[in-house]
């Protein structure tokens, strides 16, 4: 970086460069030969005090070519299991952690740099990014966001000006984030693997006052902190999979400590409703397919209880007896959100006993029928308001449905909410709009190749209110045409 720090007017509190030494590595930027600012998340800038609006001095910083004033670059040490094995030291391989700032209200919030160069954790790639896989992350977290789902926000698109070289030279760019934190449940394994667990009580000791600052004088104050990450991943999931969303790689590495959605490589949203749905171009045996999401949240969530257990307890008979309990009613907590959820979604909003076996029910009604996942929860809320059952048009053979639908009707007059309300309810958590694959790959071959952004722009739009029907948006509300083929996704950022 530039030994001349430029001023973005943000306020920098590094809090983990200060407290952890031993837990990063500094940094800096590669440099780009002619950085651009191609995107500016406008409200996310002002949300976080980012004052400084010269496209040129934002390019440089954004970059990685500039170090912003008050930042104190850095890459994090991790480990983690990618696909059940294990990896000792992983880090941040082309990232770049600025810093910390604190937003408008005081929320600490990590400003991370991806693609802006190697680090000392690259392992010999080249640490760069291509702008596809950019354009991508973009896209899909600012969906997620949309779709009221905890992940990372994207801040900034910048191109680098040079080429990167993946199965050909394509344009290189950074993308620029922002997290609650970005420490892992990896971040812990690196530290325990290595039997320092001084340095886990410390990283503990920090995750606590940061995350979850009411644990802290509690009377086990590790073991709630392992049921609290259980809890917001077990909610975090449910939300992935009431809107169809497979995360791809959902390595140790990449399950954050606050609960938030992280990495968005091999991830997609489902058209056509399949348990199995896997995108990932490396996930040839379906560890992380749609419907094994939440049995993968709970073994990488035993895979952190393995690195609390001195502190759980001095007995590790205790220890790891305390630990199991919390690991094991993972599913309690995963159905509760995900049932609730699902009685959102069809219009419901009491309690009954038959209401996870309904949810069930559909998806197993919807199951090789080649159902548009999205489209039917929609279609269901325009039926209930008509008097209507168009959704059986949706299914190849509607017998399954049909039964299915007598029992919901019947479930929906036990409900005390109006017909009109239960619609009003349905629509405002069955999304009109998602990032459905063949429009996302569409806005990034216009970009990539022909240097054309604006099919990115409006679908960004689109996706940014996903609830509300938007005039000359239908086309987003299709699945994809037969033509598109199976979609595949790879790691790219």
């Amino acid at each position: 970086m530039n030994s001349n720090a430029i001023e973005l007017g943000l306020n920098f509190d590094n809090s983990f460069a200060k407290q952890l030494g031993g837990f990063y590595v500094a940094c800096e930027g590669d440099g780009a030969p002619a950085p651009e600012l191609v995107k500016l998340n406008t409200a996310l800038a002002k949300r976080i005090g980012l004052t400084n609006e010269d496209p040129v001095q934002l390019a440089q910083v954004l970059s990685g070519s500039a170090s912003p004033l008050g930042a104190l670059p850095l890459a994090q040490v991790y480990a983690g299991h990618q696909f059940g094995g294990f990896t000792p030291q992983l880090g941040d391989g082309r990232a770049l952690l600025l810093g910390e700032v604190l937003d408008t209200e005081g929320q600490r919030l990590d400003l991370q740099l991806k693609g802006s160069g190697p680090t000392p954790f690259s392992r010999g790639g080249d640490g760069k990014a291509v702008m596809g896989a950019v354009l991508r992350e973009y896209i899909l977290s600012e969906a997620m966001h949309a779709l009221n789902i905890p992940t990372t926000r994207a801040l900034a698109v910048v191109a680098t000006g040079e080429s990167v070289r993946r199965d050909m030279l394509q344009p290189g760019a950074v993308l620029t984030r922002i997290a609650s934190s970005h420490l892992r449940v990896g971040s812990f394994q690196f530290f325990a693997a290595r039997g320092e667990q001084d340095k886990v009580k410390q990283l503990a000791d920090y995750a606590i006052a940061r995350h979850y600052p009411e644990l802290a004088q509690s009377e086990h104050p590790y073991l709630n902190f392992l049921r609290a990450v259980r809890n917001n991943q077990a909610s975090l999931i449910a939300k992935w999979l009431l809107v169809g969303f497979v995360h791809g790689v959902m390595n140790t590495d990449n399950m954050t400590i606050s609960g938030e959605t992280i990495d968005y490589g091999p991830c997609a949203f489902i058209d056509y409703y399949d348990a199995d749905s896997v995108f990932s171009s490396i996930d040839r045996e379906g560890r992380y397919a749609y419907s094994n999401q939440a049995a993968i949240g709970q073994w990488n969530l035993a895979r952190l209880a393995e690195t609390l257990l001195p502190l759980i307890d001095e007995s590790q008979s205790v220890a790891i007896e305390l630990a199991t309990q919390a690991v094991t009613e993972f599913w309690d907590v995963f159905k509760h959100h995900w049932v609730n959820g699902m009685r959102a979604k069809l219009g419901l909003s009491t309690e009954e006993v038959g209401d996870q076996a309904l949810g069930e029910q559909l998806l197993d009604a919807m199951a090789g029928e080649n159902v548009d996942f999205t489209n039917l929860f929609r279609q269901l809320a325009s039926d209930l308001a008509h008097q209507r059952n168009d959704s059986q048009k949706l299914f190849n053979n509607a017998d399954k449905f049909n039964v299915w639908r007598g029992l919901w009707l019947a479930r929906i007059t036990q409900d005390p909410l109006t017909i009109e309300q239960s619609v009003i309810l349905m629509n405002s958590v069955n999304p009109l709009y998602i990032a459905r694959n063949h429009q996302v790959e569409q806005a990034i071959e216009a970009a990539q190749r022909h240097g054309d952004y604006q099919p990115f722009e409006r679908l960004v739009k689109v996706l940014a209110t996903p609830y509300t029907a938007q005039e000359g948006a239908e086309d987003y509300a299709k699945p994809a045409p037969a033509s598109f083929g199976p979609f595949v996704s790879y790691c790219g950022t």
